[in-house]
Parts: structure tokens; sequence; C-alpha cells
């Protein structure tokens, strides 16, 4: 413990410390190593975005940054190490997700060309593929495309409309876009660089749709770069964000390929046309070859959360220097941070991003484990797609929210490009849709929860079912009738002191956010229960009559997810200081989210009016506690100059503000300072008085 000087009474205080290293290296996870490796390349001025660039220069740099990665070693972790990878799917995708910092068009396009294209002839393809075409992808000889989004289905992969027909008598699939709106569409290294693609396509083979499966296809002649014949396409264009990429459309005129180059892992067709799988399931099937696509999701869910701790060393960094206002001095102005509405703007997003780094830690475990073998069951498999369906969302759409409200926190500082925010901020924008629309994969963890959730009384029997049924109206009574409102004011007895101690305790925090997840899962299965028997309009109808309750039980299910990472990782601090000032950070995230649901606990008697007011109070004691931690919680976060590059949070600040305080201190000083109007209007009011 150290001691500081409480500035309110000017005594003594304790005050715990925060062990900014070990905290740093608990932060860089299991592959701090490889994090370590990426952040050394990703702080280097080769691999910079620079600003202003048109998008056909910003294309042309980016393209030369993969060729610098590959000269570096940073893309080749995943692949096997027959070809000379290194067999480490966490790995890589941990360093990858670095790559956001230098600039989010090379971290997206490093992934279009490794992490989808590669990645669909290594998960999808067989080990004739692997030897054929995974040389060229890792030393980008072949730079290539994941061509799956179609014009009219995006979110809907199961309905794009490409076909792929296999003719027997020739041995070949005949790739063709019947309709424009088949159109692949924007698609990475489609408008210029891609050479060939993953194409996903219905296959039909003797009158039988089997569904999307994967085919290899080139595109281009690699010395002219003409499309070859039957191929055709249209570049995107300048983007909101982005552009660095050469995102462009692709359609096909009945294109002939080879019967092996279909990716034929989970489906295959043998010369004469007959179709044959591991898996006979069409369904089962689709979502297995798409289930090992997603390190998609779990990379942005990494990269949204290193966006997020730049932006807030930035705007944190600066609002401990900048300031606004002589509200407690009649000489110094106040510096930003000690405001209680900045540090409500700032601290809450930073215990989130804090949330949402721990939580992002156990996907990347999971996913690591599922794709090294280790632990690679179909549950294993349908969980990790549940958590990064559920913690994806969430991470990008925080991103957005602190690069804004960083950006406003900055004032018109924030607005210039030089300190990135407005920059990170479009180009994360799309973050939000690809590699799944949020909304729907939060709809996709909502039907997870309700199967789980019918699960669990598939094969009970009347009496258990009875007795849940009875505690269910029980529950329903105390909670509608206002008893567990008036349990709670007695048990705090009026006190606000009782209820806040409730609420900053860890086990009354769980209780409440699993309870909203619990319940709201619960009611909407129970509106649901049937939904099978009615006819298919019917049942949409129903679903849809409730599909945002849904979403609502997801996104509380993933902010639970994110507040129990937390709390596991809390269990690891050994420092005792560090573990207090996490603590109350964990406790302004818990409580952060039962604020923002205030009016559901309130409205169904989880909460009683005296302890929900202590809500907001409790929070606003928490930031004048995690205050003078700030500039450690986000130095832990390991990012220097190099990284942050926002001039704003080079120091230059608290260069001009100490000048400008000297300047007046030393005019004051001197006698020779103008008299403020006020001042003589204040001695006139005095002298007229007396």
């Amino acid at each position: 413990m150290t001691q500081v000087v409480d500035r309110r009474n000017g005594s003594e205080s304790a005050q715990p410390a925060v062990n900014v290293e070990a905290l740093g290296e608990q932060l860089l996870g299991r592959w701090a190593s490889v994090r370590r490796q990426a952040r050394d390349l990703a702080a280097r001025p080769e691999l910079h975005k620079t600003e202003g660039l048109p998008h056909t220069e910003h294309r042309a740099r980016v393209s030369g940054q993969l060729k610098y990665l590959v000269e570096n070693g940073a893309v080749h972790r995943a692949f096997p190490s027959a070809l000379g990878g290194l067999d480490d799917h966490g790995g890589n995708i941990a360093g990858f997700e670095e790559l956001v910092v230098a600039d989010p068009s090379l971290q997206i396009k490093a992934g279009v060309q490794w992490g989808l294209f590669g990645s669909a002839v290594m998960h999808l393809g067989n080990e004739e593929h692997h030897r054929k075409w995974l040389p060229g992808i890792m030393s980008l000889e072949i730079p290539g495309c994941f061509a799956m989004t179609e014009t009219g289905h995006g979110s809907d992969v199961a309905s794009i409309a490409t076909t792929a027909t296999y003719l027997p008598e020739t041995e070949e699939f005949v790739v063709h876009t019947p309709f424009r709106a088949a159109w692949k569409d924007y698609i990475g290294n489609a408008a210029i660089d891609g050479l060939a693609a993953v194409v996903f396509a219905q296959l039909v083979t003797k009158g039988v749709n089997h569904g999307v499966h994967a085919f290899y296809v080139e595109l281009r002649d690699p010395v002219t770069g003409k499309f070859l014949p039957g191929i055709g396409g249209e570049d995107d264009g300048v983007k909101g964000g982005l552009n660095g990429i050469d995102n462009g459309r692709l359609h096909f005129t009945h294109v002939r390929i080879p019967r092996t180059n279909l990716l034929n892992r989970y489906g295959d067709v043998a010369p004469d046309g007959t179709y044959s799988s591991p898996i006979p399931s069409p369904g089962r099937r689709f979502f297995t070859m798409l289930g090992t696509l997603v390190q998609g999701r779990v990379s942005l869910d990494g990269a949204a959360v290193a966006a997020s701790k730049v932006a807030l060393k930035a705007a944190i960094q600066y609002a401990a220097e900048r300031r606004q206002f002589n509200a407690s001095s009649h000489t110094d102005e106040e510096v930003l941070l000690d405001y209680q509405r900045h540090q409500r703007r700032l601290f809450t997003r930073l215990a989130t991003t804090y949330a949402a780094g721990f939580a992002h830690e156990q996907l990347l475990q999971k996913f690591d484990d599922v794709f090294s073998g280790t632990a690679d069951t179909d549950e294993d498999r349908q969980d990790l797609e549940t958590l990064a369906a559920a913690l994806k969302p969430l991470s990008t759409w925080h991103a957005l929210d602190t690069l804004q409200e960083c950006r406003e926190a900055c004032g018109g500082a924030g607005f210039l490009i030089e300190n990135r925010f407005a920059s990170l901020r479009a180009d994360l924008d799309v973050y939000a849709t690809f590699e799944g629309d949020n909304t729907v994969l939060l709809q996709l963890v909502a039907k997870r929860l309700l199967a789980d959730y019918a699960k669990e009384f598939r094969s009970v029997d009347f009496g258990v079912l009875a007795r849940y049924v009875v505690g269910q109206a029980t529950g329903a009574a105390l909670h509608r009738t206002g008893l567990r409102q008036v349990a709670q004011f007695m048990a705090d007895n009026g006190s606000v002191q009782k209820a806040a101690i409730a609420l900053r305790d860890e086990e009354s925090q769980r209780a409440l956010l699993t309870d909203r997840v619990q319940t709201m899962v619960a009611e909407t299965g129970a509106a649901l229960k049937g939904s099978h028997r009615l006819s298919q309009e019917q049942g949409a109808a129903l679903f849809n009559c409730h599909q945002n309750e849904l979403i609502e039980a997801a996104r509380a299910h993933a902010e639970l997810l994110q507040w129990e990472a937390f709390t596991e990782a809390l269990a690891g601090v050994a420092d005792p200081g560090t573990k207090r000032v996490l603590t109350w950070l964990r406790d302004l995230f818990g409580l952060s989210l039962i604020e923002k649901n205030l009016s559901w606990y309130l409205m169904n008697g989880r909460l009683s009016m005296q302890r929900g007011r202590t809500v907001g109070e409790y929070i606003n004691r928490l930031l004048v506690k995690i205050r003078p931690h700030a500039l450690d919680l986000v130095g832990a976060f390991g990012y220097g100059d190099g990284h942050v590059r926002a001039a704003i949070a080079t120091g230059a600040e608290k260069v001009r503000q100490d000048e400008a305080r000297a300047h007046f201190r030393s005019r004051r000083a001197s006698g020779k300072a103008p008299v403020d109007e006020k001042v003589l209007l204040a001695r006139a009011a005095a002298a007229h008085r007396n």
C-alpha cells in the first residue's frame, strides 16, 4: 500500500497501488510472446496507415505491407508444420489481431488472405489441396479471395444462389451466377489483387442440390492480371472505411473447374457424380463447414478490444493533462479527468474494455482447444461458435461506442485525424456487420439458449415439472407483488450504506445478472412453447413477435459472460493492491450493467426502489476510487507511442498547460497583470455595501 494525500481534506489516506508490470503481463495472456512480436511489428512505421492517401494509393501500400508480413514470418503460425507453419492456432489469432493498431486495412486484408482464403483451403480441403495451393497462399504468390457473400444474401449463407453443377462426362463442375443478386459482393482482393478464390456455391449433382460447398476457382491470369474467360467483376470503390482493401464483385458465366477443385473434407463427388459425406445430415454438415471458419469472429473480437484499449489510452492520457475551467480555484483550471462526468464517460468504458479483454482470452483459449484437437467434440465446437457469436457483437459495438465517446471527450482535438479516433472509428464501423451481422449473431446465441432451456425439461417427469411450475409461480408472486422489494428495504433498514454494500457484493451482482438472463430466456421459452406444432407461417410469426426479447436475452447472456470472465481473472491476481483496484473496476462494470437495465430490475421486482437509488450513487463512489489509478490501468495495456500514435497522448498537452500556468503565475507575481473587470465590480459592490 502507498500513502497519498486525499486532496479533499488534505489528510493522509492509504491507497492501493497497481503493479503495472504484473497486470500488463496478465493482460497479454497465454500467448504473451506472440503478442510482443506482433506489437513490435505493429509499431514499425512501414506498417502504419498513412492518413489522407487516395484509396488507390492506400491499396497499393497495404498490398506491399502484406509482403512485409511474409518476410517477417508473421503469417504462418496456423498453417501445418509440414508446410513451414507452426500449427499454433491460438497464437496465430493473438498475433493477427494486434495488426489493427498499425492499420485496420492491413489487419483485414491479411485476414482475407490467410485467415479466410488460406484457412478455407486448409480446413475444408484435403492433403492434396494443401500441397498444391497452401505454399503459394502462404508466400503470397497466390493472392486470393473468400467469395461467400452475395449481393442478395449476406447473413443467410444457406440461400446463396451461385451454383456448381457437376458434369460426369467431363468430370467438371460448372460454376454459374444465375442472376444479378447472386454476384459475389464486398469481396476482399476481388477488385485488383485476387488470382484465385474459394467460391461458395450450391453443389448440384444428379439433379440433387446438396447445399453450400466450397470450390477453388482461378480468377485471373497471373501475368496479365486479366479475368479468365467466363469471369467478370467490378470494383466496389470507395467505402466508409478500410479503403486499403480492394473490395469488389465477382460473377461467373458457366465457368468450368476440375472435379478435384471441390474442397471435399465434408462432402465429395465421385467421378460418376455420386455424392458422399461423412456427415449425413445436410443441416449439420452446413454448420460444420461454416464452423471451421469461426476464427474470423474470434479475431474481430480481439481486434475490437485492442482498438478500444488504444482509444482509451489516448483519451485518458489527454484528460489527465488537459485543463478547462477553474471550478475549485481562482487561479488553476481543473484537469478534465477530475470531473465526475468525464470519469463516467471514460471509466465505465475502461471497465467494459477490461471485461471484454478477459472474455476474449477465454474465447481464444476455447478456439485453440478446438482447432488443436485438445477438445474437439461436436459440443466443444458448438460452444465455441456460440461463445464467438456472443462476444463478437458486444466487443465490436463497444469499440465503436468507445471511439466515439473518446473522440467527443477530447473535444476538437479528438476530431483531428492525427489523433486517430475518427479514422479508427470509420475503419471499424464495418466490424459490426461482417463475419456475421451482430444482431443475427445474437439471434443465433438466443436460439442456443432456448435449446438448452428446452433440453432441461425434455425428459423430466410430471412431478419435477409441476414443482418447477409452482416455483415459477411463487417467484412471480414474490417479485410482482412487491414482497421482495419490502424484504430488501427491511434488510437495508432504510440505509443507503447497507444497500450499497449489498450491491458491491460479488454474489449479489452475479445473482442479479444471472437472474435477468434466466428470466428472459424462461419467459420467451414459455411464450414460444408449442410453436413447433404450428404451421410454418404461424410459427415464424410467433417467433417474430418475440425476436427482440430473444436478442436482448442473448445480449444479457454475453454481458454475464464478460462479467464472469472479469471475476475469474481477479482470482489470478496475486498483488493485493492491483486486485483491489481491479475489483473496483469489475464492480463498476457490473453496476453499470445493472444501471443500464435498472428499469427491468425495478419492474420485475428484482430491486427495491431504495436499492435502485443507490446504484448510481455507488458508481460515483467507485469513480473517485479509480481516478488515482486510471493512468496505470491504461498503461498496463502495453501500447506505446508507436501503437497509439495520437498527438494528444504524447505529453505535449501537459507542456502547453504547464507553460500557460507558469505564464499566469509570473504575471500575477509581477503585479503588472491587468485587473479583471469582475474584480473591480465586486470591489465596488463591497464598498457600496459598507
